[in-house]
């Protein structure tokens, strides 16, 4: 494979599925750093991930059940830091990570 063509492949702009994932990545990952300012700064090492599904409902994904626990009662805190942020989020549902 060329040069180029790794390029265009690995470009977000594209119109491929490998641009599209790359350009959700993205997305997913700067939202997960907008949550995370939301948090005091001894809370931020919990989270892992952060989305949005379709329906609306953002989904926290933290380290650990304990976190999960201390986590759920901030929930309204992160879906204003969401929306803050332009996301359009109305629920939240905080997960555990299968690591």
């Amino acid at each position: 494979m060329t040069s180029s063509k790794l390029k265009d492949l690995l470009n977000p702009n594209s119109d491929g599925d490998l641009g599209t994932l790359i350009s959700r990545a993205r997305r997913m990952a700067q939202l997960t750093d907008i949550i995370c300012s939301a948090l005091p700064e001894s809370d931020r090492i919990a989270i892992v991930a952060a989305n949005v599904r379709d329906d609306g409902e953002l989904v926290i994904i933290c380290a650990s059940s304990a976190w999960a626990s201390r986590l759920r009662y901030e929930t309204d805190r992160l879906l204003q830091a969401a929306k803050d942020a332009g996301v359009s989020a109305h629920t939240c549902r905080v997960r555990v990570s299968q690591q």
